[in-house]
């Protein structure tokens, strides 16, 4: 210990100093963990200890802020990054067997020329959860709701396994991405489309959106944002269409489409028009 450290400890102001700070610490945790939220009268806590756990902010106070459950279904399909990974080639085979059904929509080889989805390189966790939501009545669709009425579990994971084996729709994306594609809307609390619908950053239970037809891809944010869409886990995409004008819906459903933007299409114009002229 050093002679300035021993010098300290000896003065006579030290345990003084010490049990003031210590004082005042007690003082400021009883005020602001007890004594305040105790005293405020739209809450009914049940002891010291839920006012405390409160201020903490690690519950909510039931009296004042009751579960609310959703009038309608909800989906019911818990994911994670692991599910539906490693498919064997007997249930491959079985979901294409059953993929038979889905041919005049979805195409022979999972490729739509419908305007509905492509199916083919999708995520096999992502057509495994629409189809349970279809079922249960989490998404809506009075087509599809017949065709997985007779569907087990079992046939969903095969009919997911198969639409995942089959490659994906080639396709090439605008040079340029919109910028509520590529940055989002912070201010909005709109985040890059990417941090979910990724590549490498795929969140589970988010679709694989490139090559997607632009009407289907237009007509689903139009149903996030005004709600007839709802099966999403914790409203993330109604809360994201929701904060979206109709000018960047359109544009980022081009974008995943593999078509240019009005501007890009201009752009275009412009230089077919001049090439003409020479």
């Amino acid at each position: 210990m050093t002679p300035e450290w021993s010098a300290i400890l000896r003065s006579k102001w030290f345990p003084a100093s010490v049990g003031l700070t210590a004082g005042v610490a007690v003082a400021g945790i009883l005020v602001g963990f007890v004594w305040l939220p105790l005293a405020d009268r739209n809450e009914q806590f049940h002891s010291v200890w839920d006012a405390i756990c409160s201020a903490a902010g690690l519950i909510q106070n039931p009296a004042r802020e009751p579960v609310v459950e959703a009038t309608y279904p909800t989906t019911r399909v818990e994911l994670t990054p692991q599910m539906l990974r490693g498919a064997s080639a007997e249930a491959i085979g079985r979901g294409a067997t059953l993929a038979l059904r889905c041919t005049m929509c979805h195409g022979a080889r999972g490729l739509s020329k419908a305007d509905t989805p492509n199916l083919a390189g999708q995520y096999a966790v992502v057509i495994y959860k629409q189809l349970m939501d279809f079922k249960t009545g989490a998404r809506v669709s009075a087509v599809m709701a017949p065709l997985v009425s007779d569907l087990s579990d079992q046939d969903m994971r095969d009919l997911a396994a198969y639409y995942a084996y089959l490659p994906r729709v080639p396709v090439s994306l605008p040079a340029a991405a919109p910028q509520i594609v590529a940055s989002g809307a912070p201010l909005r609390g709109i985040a890059p489309c990417g941090a979910c619908h990724g590549d490498l950053a795929s969140k589970p239970g988010a679709a694989w959106l490139e090559g997607q037809p632009l009407d289907y891809l237009r007509t689903q944010l139009q149903d996030f944002a005004s709600g007839t869409r709802r099966n999403d886990i914790d409203e993330q995409m109604r809360n994201v269409a929701r904060g979206m004008t109709a000018t960047e819906i359109d544009a980022a459903s081009r974008f995943y489409a593999g078509l240019p933007g009005p501007a890009a299409r201009a752009a275009g114009a412009a230089i077919v028009a001049a090439s003409k002229q020479h």
